[in-house]
């Protein structure tokens, strides 16, 4: 089993939905810890409703969702008999990703858990190896063994009750090297698959948030890219700053052109519902995302040199066509190619779907500064209507 090309929703949500503020915000805004740890006499999410969520990532053209079980305070969104700093302590009283797994079976969807290897509540979680260590409790008195153990105990629960887990999302490397957490997860999942930021390598790689522009070629290895609709958090912010359409896309376009996987986030609110903004926001997102997906899914990289002039691109192929990715967009209606295999049948702009005009021609700008001539004759795709897809990726489907 392999992690590429596929898209999924992140789902951050936890007691930290109740400050209405971010996934850290006990650290953020220096809140008080024992005050914050209360919160779980107050996270009663009756309006959770799972189907809703899968359903959603389903309409979304998602592959899968990953859950946070439990962020770095420690607080465990499942039924764990290791901390009683759990779900089934609250006024709600229900393991929500026991209902979460049934819905993601019902509908289709896969499921992945992430983990966080900080533990702000844990007696014996702190790790002086590792980061995010801000709130770990006895600094003076660190057992990793113990926490390693607990952490055994948990990963025992999340990969045996939950049905097929799809992928494990460890957070904050350890720096420790433990092999043998990989290998119990592998024992109990053996299909599972596992990134990067665990307490070793791990099959595939993380990259959160942004990554090199420089990037043209596919990646070396199994990646999955995250980022979160919102600017400022990934667990649910009432007044929050959003991506642009155009932020977004570009980074998904590029991510899966690459080979890669792309995990886009939204946060619930302390009542389990994700609010029409974030709908909004995905919306505007998989609207683009299902008239690219045939260029992007089950694709491969297009290593074909065809020496376009004056635009980024990455080029994947499918089914005998090839795709050009103009994730930063065209700086003008046309595309000159000096560089292609053949004269293709038909050339096609995915954004709308319909069929765009080309010819072969001498393009006047294009020319040798020792003869004065044109450079020679090019593919020329005109008539592209760049500025009502401004705030997208273009991709042109070109079938040979």
């Amino acid at each position: 089993m392999e992690i590429s090309n596929k898209f999924g929703m992140f789902i951050h949500w936890g007691l930290y939905s109740l400050t209405k503020l971010q996934e850290q915000a006990v650290i953020r805004y220096d809140l008080d810890k024992v005050e914050y740890e209360k919160l779980i006499y107050k996270f009663n999410p009756k309006k959770f409703n799972p189907d809703k969520w899968v359903k959603l990532a389903k309409k979304c053209g998602m592959d899968y969702i990953c859950f946070t079980t439990k962020h770095h305070d420690g607080f465990c969104m499942w039924d764990t008999k290791y901390t009683d700093y759990n779900i089934m302590n609250t006024p709600y009283k229900k393991d929500v990703l026991k209902m979460l797994a049934k819905s993601c079976a019902k509908y289709g969807i896969k499921l992945s858990l992430y983990y966080s290897n900080p533990d702000w509540n844990y007696p014996y979680g702190y790790n002086p190896n590792s980061t995010h260590q801000w709130l770990a409790v006895n600094k003076n008195k660190p057992d990793l063994d113990k926490y390693v153990d607990f952490v055994k105990n948990q990963i025992s629960e999340l990969l045996t009750n939950y049905g097929e887990i799809y992928t494990l999302f460890w957070d904050i490397p350890a720096n420790v090297y433990k092999p043998e957490l990989n290998a119990l997860a592998r024992k109990l999942q053996p299909n599972i698959i596992i990134n990067d930021r665990g307490w070793e390598t791990g099959d595939f790689s993380t990259p959160e948030r942004e990554y090199s522009e420089n990037q043209l070629t596919p990646f070396k290895r199994m990646t999955e890219a995250c980022n979160s609709i919102s600017e400022q958090s990934w667990g649910f912010r009432e007044k929050d700053d959003y991506y642009t359409k155009k932020h977004l896309t570009s980074s998904i376009d590029k991510i899966m052109a690459l080979g890669g996987s792309y995990l886009l986030n939204v946060g619930p609110d302390h009542l389990g519902v994700i609010r029409p903004i974030y709908k909004k926001h995905l919306k505007c997102v998989a609207d683009w995302y299902k008239k690219s997906k045939i260029s992007l899914k089950d694709a491969d990289f297009d290593d074909y040199d065809y020496q376009i002039k004056n635009n980024k691109y990455i080029a994947t192929k499918k089914d005998g066509k090839t795709y050009l990715h103009f994730y930063d967009g065209l700086i003008s209606s046309a595309v000159a190619i000096k560089n292609y295999p053949n004269l293709p049948s038909n050339v096609r702009l995915l954004n709308n779907g319909k069929k765009l005009p080309f010819d072969v021609c001498l393009l006047p700008e294009f020319f040798d500064i020792n003869t004065g001539h044109a450079d020679g004759y090019y593919l020329h795709i005109y008539d592209i209507p760049v500025d009502k897809y401004y705030n997208e990726p273009i991709i042109i489907e070109l079938d040979w």
